[in-house]
């Protein structure tokens, strides 16, 4: 991988990230939240969809790719039990 592709990859992973915040209706994670959910979400896409066959080899799929797997991570966080304040 050379660096430009390790930049772009960065740069889709912190857009994907980004814009699943915006479709669950939040206002994105900031910077490093957005990229870490973006770039983890690129590789659980990559992964669920490789399961049932479809690879992304253009810019535009890998970034829909990664908002899917990062809107299915953000999804599997919500499953897990908070431990927040109680009233």
């Amino acid at each position: 991988m050379t660096f430009e592709q390790f930049c772009l990859f960065l740069l889709v992973g912190a857009v994907a990230g980004w814009l699943a915040g915006l479709i669950l209706g939040r206002r994105g994670f900031g910077l490093a939240g957005n990229l870490i959910i973006g770039v983890a979400g690129s590789f659980l896409g990559r992964y669920a969809l490789g399961l049932v066959g479809f690879y992304a080899t253009t810019t535009l799929a890998r970034l829909i790719t990664a908002i899917l797997g990062a809107l299915l991570l953000l999804w599997l966080f919500s499953l897990l039990p908070h431990r927040g304040k109680r009233n």
